[in-house]
């Protein structure tokens, strides 16, 4: 593991010698991602193959466009692209510190199709990289100090990274072109000319590609240390099953604002509603689960170290995103954490005046909030959303003090706080710091590591709270008066964060983890069967875990509305919130409301917070105005049906030929 996990910087190397060597090796065919192979280079790209270690070099750079482009926060536009993160002007158009926020402006509707934010669709990123796995697959058997049944694990390696990009592509642009081998030099015009793919045929070529390696690949727990975060059995089998979920949505599954939608002879490319694909969707996610069983899986949980049971909880759900290195028994998939992608983010740290706080880190620059959506879209303590518990405590913008000793070390308890941040999940208090309440948290001092319950101040002025008079786009600024916890190690000490995480929290990005595949069961069951003994057990899989009662249990015990847990339709929307929960803040949220085909009514919407330039407690939470929360950013655009999928660049609509997504 240890010298894969150092390949970090030699990954970057190949990255850019692959890159180099498309300019060039490659010749530019009818359509940019179609280069095809000189002949007098053939021979060149056939000695990388005379030996292992210069095939693994090659593997490696099959991978190279995965953890560039899928698990980055700063490439991937899952991360900032929906409504799950809530920054001003400075976050958007900083060229310096935050130039990578970029993709915030996907969720302003500026996306263009001249260039797009979020561009895998050309020669140097996943069409290369599926170009690279070709010529992998075509020398493979060249190699002539390995046996043949290495060369044909590393072969399954390489066909389950290609599927993987074809299913990225695929939930970005829609059809997609399909590369089953790589073009010769001598090709006819008409065998270049290749076109975009019908869902359904783009969605076989995936499954195919991963049902050929899935009896192949060894589980993750037995692949020998240079290989771990190649794919593995489980989470191929997990690819499988994710790309089928997709299919069965409403965006790919009988959508009718994309029937017309057809290459220019006329092929349709989006299929018509069948429900059968729930069934298979469902049935693989099944199998997904009985191999990530059969491999040790298991979601976290166990924590002990701290002093509270919620404490311990909330560390649990910490580390499903900041795991115990690559070890993590609910890691399905995992790749190296880029140092390109700085750590966890900026958009957790906090910019304080106070250099000498507990709170503060030399070089931080906090601009970034979670809107008052996201804050109230995590569940009560029982389990439910705010409006439907009948047991809630107060309105929620009131104020009120906590006196349960269960919140000692969340909540102050001899101070009045919004009722909004009291008695809510667990999940809310590790993901969410609100104004007023207690961080339990790694600190500094005396020169040694202590554990405390820091308090958040965010209003203006103090610790935490803004710097600044005035919100302008020179300066890093959080806007909506909440702190995202997650991305944030608690282990890891405040002032110095950047620095110790460098050097002690040097974990990997994990693409795939088992509560996405429970979420994915419960979801497949319930839209082909309807709500059943096994969608329950599913969600209540991940809801034990974040320490909130079972489903049925919370609704009928604590619910105005016990009924909606017995209809589809009801726990539809209670799966989805689900998702929206456990995978806040995590990039889900972004293809799930567009495969869910609901981001026109969610995205059109402003980002509301509180008053981060005011002192006072009333002004902070707009008494003034009613007590309500304010707008913060209001320019939110989402259009049908253009933003539903990535558009591909304008420039190589022109060269290729292909059809542009509908909309550009």
């Amino acid at each position: 593991m240890l010298a894969f996990k150092s390949d970090t910087n030699m990954i970057k190397k190949y990255l850019l010698h692959s890159i180099l060597f498309i300019t060039s090796v490659f010749l530019v065919g009818c359509e940019g991602y179609l280069d095809v192979v000189p002949e007098n280079d053939i021979e060149t790209i056939e000695t990388n193959f005379e030996k292992k270690e210069d095939a693994l070099e090659w593997l490696k750079t099959c991978y190279a466009s995965l953890e560039v482009n899928a698990a980055s926060k700063r490439n991937n536009p899952a991360f900032f692209g929906a409504d799950e993160f809530c920054g001003g002007d400075n976050a958007r158009n900083s060229t310096f510190t935050y130039g990578y926020l970029d993709m915030l402006k996907i969720g302003d509707g500026l996306q263009m199709a001249q260039s797009p934010y979020g561009n895998v669709w050309h020669r140097q990123n996943h069409y290369a990289a599926i170009r690279y796995c070709n010529i992998f697959l075509e020398n493979i058997d060249h190699v002539y100090n390995m046996g043949e049944e290495e060369k044909k694990i590393w072969a399954a390696e390489v066909k389950a990274v290609k599927a993987f990009y074809y299913f990225d592509l695929m939930r970005r642009y829609g059809p997609i072109v399909l590369i089953d081998e790589n073009i010769l030099p001598n090709a006819s015009i008409e065998t270049m000319k290749k076109t975009r793919r019908p869902i359904d045929e783009c969605v076989e070529a995936i499954v195919k590609l991963c049902d050929e390696v899935i009896p192949i690949l060894p589980q993750m727990k037995e692949k020998e240390d240079e290989h771990v975060l190649f794919f593995n059995r489980e989470a191929t089998a997990t690819l499988k099953a994710l790309t089928l979920l997709y299919a069965a949505s409403p965006l790919f599954n009988g959508n009718i604002i994309m029937k017309s939608f057809e290459n220019k002879d006329g092929e349709q490319l989006f299929p018509d509603y069948d429900k059968e694909k729930w069934r298979r969707a469902a049935l693989a996610c099944d199998s997904a689960l009985m191999f990530c069983e059969l491999a040790g899986k298991e979601l976290v949980s166990g924590s002990g170290d701290r002093p509270s049971p919620l404490l311990n909880t909330m560390k649990d759900i910490e580390r499903t995103w900041i795991g115990d290195e690559y070890d993590c028994k609910e890691a399905i998939y995992m790749v190296n954490r880029k140092n390109s992608d700085p750590q966890y983010s900026y958009y957790g740290y906090f910019a304080s005046d106070a250099q000498y706080s507990e709170y503060y880190d030399w070089n931080s620059n906090g601009c970034l909030g979670a809107p008052m959506k996201m804050v109230e879209m995590f569940y009560t303590d029982h389990g439910l959303p705010i409006e439907e518990d009948n047991q809630w405590i107060a309105s929620k913008y009131a104020f009120s003090k906590e006196v349960d000793e269960k919140y000692r070390n969340v909540l102050p308890l001899d101070e009045e706080v919004l009722s909004l941040h009291r008695h809510r999940e667990p999940r809310f208090y590790a993901m969410i710091a609100s104004d007023r309440s207690l961080w339990y948290r790694k600190v500094a001092s005396s020169g040694s590591a202590q554990y405390k319950a820091l308090s958040m101040k965010n209003r203006q002025g103090e610790e935490t709270g803004s710097r600044f008079k005035r919100l302008d786009e020179t300066s890093p600024q959080n806007i909506t008066g909440y702190w995202i916890k997650k991305w944030i190690s608690s282990d890891v000490q405040t002032r110095t964060y950047i620095q110790s995480s460098y050097s002690q929290f040097q974990d990997p990005a994990y693409v795939f983890r088992l509560a996405e595949l429970y979420l994915a069961a419960a979801e497949a069951w319930n839209e082909y069967e309807g709500p059943s003994e096994k969608v329950y057990n599913y969600l209540d899989k991940v809801r034990e875990r974040a320490g909130i009662p079972k489903v049925r249990d919370a609704w009928n015990t604590y619910a105005k509305n016990p009924d909606k847990i017995t209809t589809q339709a009801g726990m539809r929307e209670i799966i989805q919130q689900e998702w929206n929960i456990e995978f806040a803040f995590e990039g889900r949220r972004y293809w799930n409301l567009r495969r869910w085909m609901t981001a026109e009514k969610e995205l059109n919407t402003p980002q509301y917070g509180w008053n981060v330039l005011s002192s006072t407690r009333e002004g902070f939470y707009c008494q003034t105005q009613g007590g309500q929360p304010i707008i913060v950013w209001k320019k939110r655009k989402f259009e049908v049906p253009k933003d539903y999928f990535t558009p591909i660049r304008a420039e190589e609509i022109l060269v290729s030929g292909i059809v542009q997504n509908p909309g550009w």
